[in-house]
């Protein structure tokens, strides 16, 4: 295996340079380079792969100037794109030195690269003119000195360094004096006395070369002409002048006043004065002076960042034949003033910035300059507002805008960002240069209802489709991040149905996506469902996607589309109740009760009992008497149900009362239920003896009157019953005549026949019978399962008989007060006391068996065994006179 080293070594010493470089890369390039020439491998000289630098984009920006080289995409090396020209570009400065920024992407760098370019011997020496007039006097002495001006060379260092000759003379020579303040100074030196007779003009060829290679050479013909008799040439009093200038000195400004003397005299000591220009060329334009006084005074504007110093000569020349003529310098410093404000330049920007880059994030690269010098060029850069960005000095003028705190495109979706600049003048100046920063979306906020929990109100037997509410959640973002979406979450609530079922909302109602409409997906029932409760998600089109919750309450608000319905009697036994759905007519909805003859008024016979599946006050209920209309012995509680007594039953009333009572219900509109009622007048002992029979049917499990389909097969089992009623008839009379003639002939007992108040109680599960010699009571309660009632009758006791006895012993009858849970409570009147046939008692409820066969057995056996009761009870004078047989004593229909 061979290890290459050499460009492991090649990597390391470069890497090595970079680092003692500060991270700056230097060429060096000669000036007026071909296009296309290689400069150096700037890619491999930052580390880059091959391929590297034309994908990450590498670049190169220049400041403020075109630089004349680029970077080859495909190689990453930097080539000459156009002309180099030194002088064009840094003039006499030396180095000439060009800094460069070279950006890299994915991620962002910034490389500097200094570039120089080095002089070649491309400029000749040039004099400023072609040909050069000299006047020198014949008596000029031998080592006389003449000015010359010399060439200038555009070049710098050796190819700048110039040498004079002259043309072979032996009258004249050269000589170039240099010093560090004056610089270099060209004379004409007089060898020999001048003869004007001999020659009166000399021509020479001054000629000037350069130190390059090949060397360079520029000429000036000399025409001196050689002026007779003015021997003495004006002197100035100092050889070079310096004068200092801030550059915003104002024109006609007073620069210096030279003074020359001349020793001769007459015209010859005239002097009169004229300036030369030796550095810079444009300096001409700039100076001028006063032929007379030697003012030099300033014509034009100056500028330190264009010259900083100006060279001039001065020639003092007297008014003799010929003219004599004298010289100085004067050389003026331009002063820098802090005249030029900072520039700033955006020369990358990476927009827009996520709102969640990372604090450290480069937004945009600046590069920042002051052409004045000094502590008028330095520059401080600050940015405003100071947040969220902030500058970090990468180089010399050279700065990043960087992210310092985080973004939140929902409070501030742009930032216009000014980087001031300001330089160390007094007083400074500032610059400015505004950075529009757009921030781009992120999916950070999840969409937020503006209510926790929503109250709807919805009619039941609504319209399916109908819009019952429209729900809205904000979502901040934008775009995608912020476009929502409605839907009923699954599994987050729901109704419980009539039917003791749990369902879903999502089968009650729906939600629309887009607009967040709540819809109902079927008619609502208020009997079904009082309340649904569910929740609402709003989910945004973000990546990921981000939800909020709602809770929705709905109330079905309940309309009146329920009738009353008729209650069945509790338990099952005998009262008032409905037999099935309440009708108008006559046959439907029969309820049955029984009234003694002699009840008094406001006595409660039955009480219907009705029920509204609506609530509040569409199920607040009202009872109205239909039929029989006018002032009749029965009447009807108007909230209460109760049906009681008008007024006191009389035998006038009839056997019977049918009554049809309207139940209605508040609603609007109201709706009603119709019951109908038979009310059975009987005596009071036959009334006591249905609540007997009434209560033994309800205990042993009878209920209503059998229908018409059952009494076919009741009435085979009459002569059944006849049978044991005769049985039972004939024991009980053979009984009841031992008994009578016990009574006859026995001695009487004390509780029969004494003045107290004896009374002999029968209680039972139903009820209590109490008889007394005085007054007999009757009782009867029948069992319901209705609402607990407190009701307080009074019996309607006889008249006592005439006697002073019966005076002393009759108490006061007593109030009854009783509490029961169902109507009606039936009190029959006291029996009056009269004899009666023994064979009588038996006689009408047989016959009535006999003549009534399609009675039912059980009532044909409580009519004979009210007939031997009367019997037992006659004797004993308890009763005088036999009861009329009741219709019966259970509920049923006729």
């Amino acid at each position: 295996m061979v290890v290459c080293w050499g460009p492991v070594v090649r990597v390391l010493v470069l890497q090595a340079a970079w680092a003692l470089g500060g991270g700056q890369v230097r060429y060096s390039v000669p000036e007026e380079a071909k296009a296309g020439t290689v400069v150096g491998r700037l890619a491999q000289d930052l580390g880059l792969a091959a391929g590297e630098p034309e994908a990450r984009g590498l670049r190169l920006v220049a400041q403020g100037r075109q630089a004349s080289v680029e970077v080859s995409g495909a190689s990453g090396a930097l080539v000459v794109s156009s002309r180099l020209d030194r002088e064009e570009l840094c003039g006499k400065s030396a180095p000439c030195a060009l800094r460069l920024e070279v950006l890299v992407e994915r991620p962002l760098r910034v490389f500097h690269v200094e570039l120089e370019v080095t002089d070649i011997n491309d400029n000749a020496p040039v004099f400023p003119a072609a040909r050069k007039n000299l006047s020198i006097a014949e008596s000029s002495l031998p080592g006389s000195r003449f000015p010359l001006e010399g060439a200038s060379d555009a070049d710098i260092g050796a190819n700048a360094q110039l040498s004079y000759t002259l043309s072979p003379s032996e009258h004249f020579s050269l000589d170039l004096q240099k010093n560090e303040e004056d610089g270099e100074s060209l004379l004409l030196v007089v060898r020999k006395p001048l003869d004007r007779e001999t020659v009166p003009v000399h021509r020479l060829v001054l000629t000037a070369s350069d130190g390059g290679r090949p060397s360079l050479t520029g000429t000036m013909e000399l025409v001196i002409s050689v002026l007779d008799a003015n021997d003495n040439a004006p002197q100035f009093t100092q050889s070079v002048y310096k004068v200092q200038l801030p550059e915003n000195t104002e024109r006609g400004t007073l620069v210096i006043r030279v003074n020359a003397t001349d020793l001769d005299e007459g015209t010859n000591r005239n002097i009169s004065y004229s300036l030369q220009h030796l550095f810079s060329p444009d300096g001409i334009d700039v100076f001028g002076i006063d032929g007379t006084s030697g003012e030099i005074r300033l014509r034009g504007d100056l500028d330190f960042e264009i010259v900083g110093l100006y060279r001039l000569q001065v020639d003092a020349a007297d008014r003799g034949n010929p003219p004599l003529s004298g010289h100085c310098k004067v050389v003026v410093e331009v002063l820098d003033v802090n005249d030029n404000a900072p520039e700033v330049w955006v020369t990358s920007l990476s927009v827009p910035v996520p709102e969640d880059a990372a604090v450290g994030t480069v937004v945009a690269l600046l590069s920042v300059s002051d052409r004045d010098s000094g502590a008028n060029g330095r520059v401080r850069c600050a940015v405003w507002p100071a947040a969220p960005f902030g500058l970090v000095a990468t180089f010399a003028g050279s700065y990043s805008l960087v992210l310092r705190e985080a973004l939140d495109r929902e409070r501030v979706s742009e930032y216009e960002v000014e980087v001031r600049a300001e330089d160390g003048g007094a007083p400074p100046l500032r610059a400015s240069r505004g950075v529009r920063v757009p921030v781009s979306d992120v999916n950070d906020n999840a969409p937020s209802f503006a209510q926790a929990v929503y109250t709807v109100l919805a009619r039941e037997n609504n319209a399916a489709g109908a819009e019952l509410a429209r729900l809205w959640a904000r979502d901040p973002d934008e775009a995608g991040n912020g476009r929502v979406s409605y839907s009923v979450a699954e599994g987050g609530g729901g109704g419980a149905a009539a039917g003791g079922g749990w369902r879903p909302a999502s089968s009650y109602v729906s939600v629309d996506a887009e607009s967040g409409r709540l819809w109902a997906l079927q008619p609502l029932d208020y009997e079904e469902l009082q309340v649904l409760q569910f929740e609402v998600r709003a989910v945004d089109a973000g990546e990921p996607p981000l939800c909020g919750n709602a809770t929705v309450q709905l109330f079905v608000v309940d309309e009146n589309d329920n009738a009353p319905a008729l209650l069945p009697p509790a338990g099952g036994g005998p009262g008032p109740g409905a037999a099935g759905e309440a009708a108008s007519g006559p046959g439907s909805g029969a309820l049955w009760a029984w009234a003694a003859w002699g009840a008094p008024a406001g006595q409660v016979v039955a009480k219907i009992r009705a029920v509204d599946a609506d609530s509040g006050y569409n199920a607040w209920l009202r009872y109205e008497l239909w039929e029989p209309r006018g002032k009749g012995p029965f009447r009807v509680g108007l909230y209460s149900g109760e049906v009681s007594t008008a007024r006191v039953l009389e035998e006038a009333d009839g056997p019977r009362q049918r009554l049809v009572i309207v139940v209605r219900d508040h609603g609007e509109p109201a709706r009603s239920a119709t019951a109908t009622l038979s009310v059975s007048l009987v005596e009071g002992a036959e009334a006591a003896l249905a609540a007997v029979g009434s209560s033994s049917s309800s205990s042993s499990g009878a209920g209503l009157r059998p229908a018409a389909g059952a009494e076919g097969s009741a009435a085979a089992a009459t002569n059944v019953w006849l049978v044991v009623a005769i049985c039972a008839v004939s024991s009980l009379f053979l009984l009841a005549v031992v008994l009578y003639g016990a009574s006859r002939w026995a001695p009487r007992a004390a509780v029969l026949s004494g003045p107290g108040p004896a009374t002999l109680v029968c209680a039972s599960e139903v009820g209590s019978w109490s008889y007394s010699q005085r007054q007999s009571r009757s009782l009867c309660v029948a069992e319901g399962a209705g609402k607990s009632d407190l009701m307080v009758f009074s019996p309607n006791f006889p008249p006592p008989p005439p006697g002073p006895a019966a005076k002393e012993t009759q108490p006061e009858p007593p109030a009854l007060l009783d509490t029961v849970s169902s109507p009606p409570f039936l009190v029959s009147r006291p029996f009056p006391r009269r004899p009666f046939p023994l064979l009588g008692l038996l006689a009408r409820p047989l016959g009535r068996c006999w003549w009534e066969p399609g009675s039912a057995p059980g009532a044909c056996g409580r009519w004979v065994l009210g007939g031997c009761l009367r019997m037992l009870m006659g004797p004993l004078h308890l009763a005088s006179r036999p009861c009329r047989s009741p219709p019966g004593l259970a509920l049923g229909e006729e």
